[in-house]
């Protein structure tokens, strides 16, 4: 086990939804971060289940990027309960096809808007803060709760793209929208 007891925690924005709160993610959410990456089913379409080890390198590979990029995907927490239950958010690691906003829920938690909710804040964040001109999502076609997600932003399939290795030879369609979509799309939703 990994004592986070006296580590530093990692500063950063902090997004508020109704039920949510997104901050960058640290060594407190590790274990749950780790049970994420073991579920099969949860890692289905997030490039297969993970050892221990693996995940740990993943978190540490997350927060850093918020600081080397100035943005990663921001863990999940419940405001209830201060329970970790996935990552959403502005994700760009070297050689990706684009500025993406991606998400992935725990099982537990998959179907109860949250990833939604989290999607809508991060691109928000991504257009307004961040200032990007597009956001996209890459989806394996067989995943059909992402797609249903992604059509449910106001996100469109624009096809296939591919991602860098270890990840080329995932089929993936990329789905997005411009900031100006998305504006649009808002006053549709409001």
């Amino acid at each position: 086990m990994i004592e986070t007891e006296n580590l530093p925690k990692i500063d950063g924005p902090i997004l508020e939804t109704e039920r949510l709160i997104l901050r960058i993610p640290n060594a407190e959410d590790f274990e749950a971060w780790a049970d994420f990456h073991a579920d099969s089913i949860t890692m289905e379409h997030l490039g297969g289940v993970q050892e221990r080890s693996a995940a740990w390198r993943g978190l540490c590979g997350m927060s850093g990027a918020y600081y080397i990029r100035g943005f990663t995907m921001f863990s999940l927490i419940l405001k209830e309960s201060n329970q970790w239950i996935g990552r959403v958010g502005p994700w760009q690691p070297d050689s990706w096809p684009g500025t993406e906003v991606g998400w992935g829920v725990a099982s537990e938690f998959a179907g109860k808007g949250y990833a939604y909710e989290a999607a809508v804040a991060s691109i928000d964040y991504a257009f307004d803060v961040l200032g990007w001109d597009d956001v996209m999502h890459c989806i394996n076609p067989r995943n059909k709760p992402s797609e249903k997600l992604a059509a449910a932003l106001g996100s469109t399939n624009r096809g296939p793209t591919r991602m860098p290795a270890p990840y080329a030879d995932i089929e993936v369609n990329n789905w997005g929208q411009s900031k100006a979509q998305w504006r649009a799309n808002k006053k549709l939703r409001s």
